[in-house]
């Protein structure tokens, strides 16, 4: 059997984990990258660094692969379209052009009949201060910014003045809900009504960055199937191939809500590593891959912690437990609210 190479574009953790479990698989990797010191180049076969946009860049890129994926969405949608020309990219680019812009996302969403919290689309002061009814509230660019970036609490209309807000952006704004808890749901589509899903993760978050993630999610039955009927439904129209996240809010009266979809491995799914038996990274090149689908299975219940900037410091040297796995991001500089790596305690 001829050894797949799989590009992968983008070299943080994501990538980082994706690389990992692709040498389980005898998948060789290729990453291509904007940060030379990308995480991910300790793990990959190749590395390629370079602008996204560099076409010269993208043709060397193209004649190392066979197969694209990608470990976030905020790639411009033009290198995916010209990469797919040539050699095929999981998800498609129309996934990524949908998602990566939260007012087409919020209206896909709501034209499959899922609800989402109340939104508008904003593109001046003016517009915030005739849309006081959705305040307090969350504005949020349309594009770009993520575990917080780009984003600005509105709890009355006088917080305008003390926001430096660039209105050569555009924005949505999102009206708070009463909220009791967040979850996601990490599917695998390989392709039609042929998935592998997992069960409700709870998470929380500090500052919009997620913090901390547990399996299973506190919920009732209802609100389990129902959150995983819309993941299905929403994988399924927009023919997706790969692992998808999709975030939940679920308000004090037990309503659900869509917050948003990840077209890629996710944050909240790092503690799939080891609680069951296939990750939702080994499940994603699977899928991507055209390998052979196996049924997923939980083994263990578990909480993940995100290791924040110094956080990272106390688990160095530290010896873990039986029940404890510790993985490091390997990122050359800690940061305040950057990533560095997680730990996953099993629950026996």
């Amino acid at each position: 059997m001829t050894k797949v190479n799989l590009g992968i574009i983008g070299g943080g953790q994501l990538g980082s984990l994706l690389a990992i479990s692709a040498k389980k698989l005898n998948i060789k990797t290729t990453i291509f990258c904007d940060d030379f010191n990308a995480p991910a180049k300790n793990y990959c076969d190749n590395f390629i660094f370079g602008d996204y946009k560099d076409i010269k860049i993208i043709e060397s890129f193209v004649n190392k692969v066979d197969i694209v994926t990608y470990e976030f969405e905020n790639i411009p949608f033009e290198t995916l379209n010209k990469i797919n020309s040539k050699k095929k990219v999981f998800p498609k680019p129309e996934v990524n052009k949908i998602i990566q812009n939260r007012l087409y996302e919020k209206n896909f969403i709501n034209e499959l009949d899922i609800k989402t919290t109340n939104y508008k689309f904003i593109n001046n002061k003016s517009e915030i201060i005739e849309s006081k009814n959705l305040i307090p509230g969350l504005l949020k660019t349309c594009t770009l910014g993520y575990d917080g970036k780009g984003q600005y609490k509105l709890n009355s209309i006088k917080d305008i003045n003390d926001l430096e807000i660039d209105f050569n952006k555009e924005y949505i704004l999102e009206k708070f809900i009463d909220l009791k808890k967040e979850i996601s749901v990490i599917i695998t589509r390989f392709k039609k009504d042929n998935y592998e899903i997992y069960e409700p993760i709870e998470n929380i978050h500090e500052d919009q960055i997620l913090r901390t993630s547990k399996i299973p999610a506190e919920i009732d039955i209802k609100l389990k199937d129902k959150s995983k009927k819309w993941a299905v439904h929403i994988s399924e129209k927009l023919d997706y191939i790969g692992t998808m996240c999709v975030e939940f809010f679920i308000d004090k009266k037990d309503n659900l809500y869509v917050n948003e979809i990840a077209p890629r491995v996710h944050n909240s799914g790092h503690l799939t590593i080891n609680t069951h038996n296939i990750s939702q990274f080994e499940n994603h090149l699977r899928a991507v891959c055209g390998l052979e689908k196996l049924t997923t299975q939980k083994l263990f219940n578990a909480v993940m912690h995100n290791l924040i900037g110094d956080d990272i410091l106390k688990y160095k040297d530290k010896k873990a437990k039986d029940n404890e796995f510790f993985f490091d991001y390997k990122k050359k500089d800690i940061k305040p609210k950057r990533k560095m790596g997680h730990v996953t305690k099993i629950i026996k």
